[in-house]
């Protein structure tokens, strides 16, 4: 079969969604599939040769966060050439409702498409917000809709009044269940491990932050090894004396080092105030065999199979963090035991079974003899205007 995928994110920039369209397109190569995936990004980056860029992409803030954006004619014109020059089986775009490379080919296209919804729908984001009077003729140039989590169906269910089949982020379990450690462990110093962009306040490593000390008093040897992107000079500047002595910054880490990172540490902690659809860095950390412990969001609560997979804490309680943290690093027996239960629970989320979902809603939508094409008629509004070719 052959699959145009459709990231609406810079390729560049680690996100959830973007590494989703990676882990998807190299599960249904490897099954034998022919797969195209169209995104933004640095045209002069060394892409991966399934990887089509349709050029740097806009910021905007969004759900808490930056999402980098494209649109306006001269994507549309790309991504038409892109429909153009394959003959899709299934085109399958991410985020469709968003303002970017997903609704630009749901419009730039005909034949079977599908949509996959990750985020939640906040009522004052500016991407949602641009998109919603375009939400419903959208949904329905798609032939199936998928959600990776309740949260994420509630956007097409509550707001537009449609619905969508439930198929979960993935994980490479094998990525993440080899052997090698970072350099230096394991080490006897007990050791937290944090994920996610540093100076993003959702994603909770303030509250982390304000629990360290009472965990060091506890464990008077604690670390803290943080990784993520964002400006390490700025977050060490505002953060105690105290807390910065035990906290090792590592940045942007290659996927190798997240890997290594997660099955290095004690306790890995996400502790996330909102925002998240999802969770799929608790599925990374399960994989490695790293006990997990999260804050009680809806969706990492779903994913840690009501805290059977992994402990949780109230969200934004820097105290129960600090206590359950402090018991788990405490209790050798039952980190172990946290960690098996992560790792045997995240087998249902391995790419091998999350793609062959994905392939059977393919297969359904599929009509033989019909492919994607390029939607002659003339779409509904302005920003889809035909520019010249020599535009695009």
């Amino acid at each position: 079969m052959r699959v145009g995928l459709v990231c609406p994110y810079s390729w560049e920039v680690p996100g959830g969604v973007k590494e989703h369209v990676r882990d998807l397109a190299e599960e249904l190569l490897r099954l034998g599939h022919d797969v195209s995936v169209l995104t933004p990004g640095d045209p002069e980056a060394d892409l991966e040769p399934y990887v089509v860029s349709v050029g740097r992409a806009v910021p905007v803030p969004f759900n808490g966060s930056v999402a980098r954006l494209v649109f306006g004619p001269v994507s549309a014109s790309r991504a038409r050439r892109w429909i153009r020059e394959n003959s899709f089986d299934v085109l399958h775009a991410h985020e469709p409702l968003a303002p970017s490379l997903g609704m630009l080919t749901v419009w730039a296209a005909s034949g079977p498409i599908v949509g996959t919804f990750h985020a939640n729908y906040l009522p004052r984001s500016r991407v949602y917000g641009a998109s919603y009077g375009v939400a419903q003729p959208t949904l329905e140039r798609l032939s199936a809709r998928i959600a990776v989590s309740e949260a994420a169906r509630g956007t097409v269910v509550t707001h537009v009044g449609w619905d969508a089949v439930l198929i979960p982020n993935g994980v490479s379990v094998r990525r993440y269940a080899g052997d090698r450690l970072l350099p230096g462990f394991p080490r006897e110093e007990p050791t937290i491990g944090f994920l996610g962009r540093i100076d993003e306040p959702r994603k909770g490593l303030p509250v982390l932050v304000e629990a360290l000390p009472a965990i060091a008093a506890e464990h008077p040897s604690v670390r803290l090894l943080v990784a993520g992107p964002g400006d390490v000079a700025e977050v060490s500047a505002a953060l105690p004396d105290e807390v910065l002595a035990r906290t090792d910054f590592l940045g942007l880490v290659s996927d190798d080092d997240k890997a290594a990172l997660l099955r290095s540490v004690d306790l890995y902690v996400a502790p996330n105030t909102g925002g998240e659809s999802f969770g799929i860095v608790l599925l990374e950390a399960m994989a490695a065999g790293a006990p997990v412990l999260a804050s009680d969001i809806d969706s990492f609560r779903t994913v840690l199979d009501n805290g059977r997979a992994g402990e949780l804490f109230p969200v934004g309680d820097a105290a129960g963090l600090a206590a359950a943290a402090g018991r788990l690093l405490a209790d050798p027996e039952r980190r172990r035991a946290v960690g098996a239960a992560g790792r045997a629970h995240v087998q249902q989320y391995d790419w091998a079974e999350v793609a062959r979902r994905v392939v059977a809603v393919y297969e359904t939508v599929a009509k033989p003899g019909v492919v994607v094409t390029e939607d002659t008629r003339a779409h509904g509004f302005g920003l889809f205007a035909r520019p010249r070719e020599n535009g695009g």
